[in-house]
């Protein structure tokens, strides 16, 4: 039933307006990259998944595709909205991963390297897919927290899959992993096939995009920073 202002009830919007609401009640940003799992609550994740299974059937017609006799799209329209919300755009609506992380008892205080890393994702311009690999190196400190070599690639996981610019994930990653570890530095670089050039524009299949984020002790210590990046490039070779 509509309100006195003849705007549907909270009951009656769809289930995308009402999370949105809540978000805009809160003032917390929700890019593209943003997780918003906080704002989704019990049994929604299935209506949102229904919803934009109906929208998607919408561009398929625009499309002028002929979904009830071309027996190869007929399920489309479901097999994407369910692909973008549990697979590849998940990380914006699930909790992060649980991360169990353990004292640093030794007082380790040496450079760590964790990688290469396989990482999956979608520029936010085009949807398209973005594939690479991730290096990270950490300098511990006593005070530091260290957690399983597979949660590293957990976390990473978690941050890729949404919608990304690779800049962006970089920086969102290396903000996670400070946070979880407080060690004294952390270096990440990622080298990535980004397919809105293989597949589409300039269609070039060669080309790479390589970034790094240094923080704390990588940042400060030139020679830190160029002992990681010798040896990920000695790995890359070897």
């Amino acid at each position: 039933m509509a309100t006195e202002k003849n705007q549907p009830s909270v009951h009656d919007q769809l289930v995308s307006a009402r999370i949105r609401e809540r978000i805009k009640k809160a003032g917390v940003r929700f890019h593209a990259n943003d997780n918003i799992a906080a704002f989704i609550e019990e049994g929604e994740l299935e209506q949102l998944q229904a919803e934009v299974q109906g929208k998607l059937a919408a561009v398929l017609e625009s499309l002028v595709i002929d979904v009830e006799s071309d027996h190869n799209t007929q399920d489309t329209a479901k097999r994407v909205a369910k692909m973008y919300l549990n697979e590849v755009f998940r990380g914006r609506y699930q909790a992060p991963p649980a991360v169990t992380e353990f004292p640093n008892i030794e007082g380790l205080n040496e450079l760590m390297i964790v990688g290469p890393i396989t990482v999956r994702s979608a520029c936010s311009h085009h949807l398209c897919p973005i594939m690479g690999k991730v290096w990270i190196g950490v300098m511990p400190n006593e005070h530091s927290n260290l957690i399983g070599l597979s949660k590293y690639a957990r976390l990473l996981e978690w941050v890729m899959s949404r919608p990304q610019i690779q800049e962006e994930a970089v920086s969102q990653a290396a903000n996670l992993l400070m946070q979880k570890l407080q060690p004294d530095g952390l270096a990440i670089v990622m080298e990535a096939d980004h397919f809105c050039m293989h597949w589409r524009g300039v269609k070039d299949v060669d080309s790479k995009m390589i970034n790094s984020v240094m923080r704390g002790s990588f940042l400060r210590n030139p020679d830190l920073r160029r002992e990681f990046l010798a040896l990920i490039t000695q790995r890359q070779r070897g």
